[in-house]
């Protein structure tokens, strides 16, 4: 009993540890949009970087913010949280609160200096 505590241990730590940081990329309306997680997803607080690029330039006047979700289950309230991102050397950079694991869904959107405001759906698992 005690070797299968010791080997579920050690497989459980080797699956965190090898953990891969967020990169998805999106394209939508000409843009192209790339979400990265600074590290491998944690409970509590994570930071993100947001790219946008159209044409092959960046895009560096945008209001960018995000919204993470798990929907209500059963025993389980539904969960939202909001980030609103800053430009930071080039990205934008945004913090969000990922209160337990699971998949969580989120919208991302960006307001460019058209006034048009531009959503991407999807979703990350912890």
């Amino acid at each position: 009993m005690k070797l299968l505590k010791i080997v579920s241990i050690l497989v459980f730590s080797c699956i965190l540890l090898n953990a891969e940081p967020i990169d998805l990329k999106s394209k939508k309306d000409g843009y192209e949009v790339k979400l990265q997680s600074e590290s491998s997803l944690v409970v509590g607080d994570n930071t993100f970087f947001v790219t946008l690029e159209k044409d092959g330039s960046s895009i560096k006047d945008a209001k960018v913010k995000a919204k993470f979700f798990m929907p209500e289950m059963p025993g389980m309230p539904y969960m939202e949280y909001i980030g609103k991102a800053k430009l930071i050397d080039g990205k934008y950079k945004l913090q969000i609160n990922l209160s337990m694991s699971g998949t969580w869904q989120y919208h991302l959107l960006f307001k460019t200096a058209d006034g048009k405001v531009h959503k991407i759906r999807s979703s990350v698992n912890l």
